[in-house]
């Protein structure tokens, strides 16, 4: 239940099983390089998590979010093995990933900025699809809300544009990240270059439980006819 908000970079392991509440990590007002070409936090950061929101205004180390399970994260690039094991959650990456990125992911979902369609090269398909991130009205018009992602277990379904410009709005508030200044004021164009990850067993369950949510509401239906 609590906001941790450290000016200055960190080491490994940040927010280990998270379980609700807040990290904020952002470099100091007088930094002179530049945040998104910078490390701001070290290797296996949200190892564990289950609920809870984290916002790097850098770049995190190896296996970021490794095992994720529900928590929320926005960073502007991370190495090698991001999201690896992942199992729900939402992670949204603004910058460049190192190799084998969603290695062994079966669930939650992640937004890639891919402005040179590079991440494709580096991202481990064995179990994840790779989809664009359409607009609200276009996803709408496509009537497969099925499997549309919500980003915690109590909330309803949202597009991935509803989502991702929402978490973006986010890291800047809390960060003041100029990269997600750029993309908001830039959005229209911005959007066309994020890439989906979406697990392929994730879509799979998602339209399990649509269907049988759906046979259930047509039972009910039955018994009060």
């Amino acid at each position: 239940g609590i906001t941790l908000d450290l000016v200055g970079d960190a080491n490994d392991y940040v927010g280990k099983s998270l379980s609700g509440g807040r990290i904020i990590v952002r470099p100091h007002a007088q930094f002179r390089g530049q945040p998104e070409k910078n490390m701001i936090a070290g290797n296996t950061v949200l190892y564990g998590a289950i609920s809870g929101e984290a916002y790097f205004y850098g770049i995190a180390g190896e296996r970021f979010a490794v095992r994720n399970s529900g928590a929320i994260a926005v960073a502007e690039g991370c190495g090698d093995h991001g999201c690896e094991y992942m199992t729900g959650g939402t992670v949204v990456i603004l910058g460049e990933t190192g190799r084998n990125f969603a290695a062994g992911m079966s669930g939650g979902i992640a937004y890639v900025y891919d402005p040179d369609s590079a991440f494709e090269r580096k991202c481990n398909l064995s179990m994840v699809a790779l989809e664009p991130v359409l607009s609200y009205f276009e996803q709408e018009a496509s009537g497969d809300k099925a499997v549309w992602h919500r980003m915690t277990r109590h909330e309803e379904p949202q597009t991935d544009e509803v989502i991702l410009k929402h978490l973006i709005e986010n890291h800047f508030t809390y960060t003041g990240s100029m990269t997600a200044r750029r993309l908001l004021e830039d959005w229209s164009n911005c959007r066309q270059h994020f890439v989906k990850v979406f697990p392929r067993e994730y879509r799979r369950a998602l339209q399990d439980l649509y269907e049988e949510r759906e046979e259930a509401k047509e039972d009910a239906a039955v018994a009060v006819a």
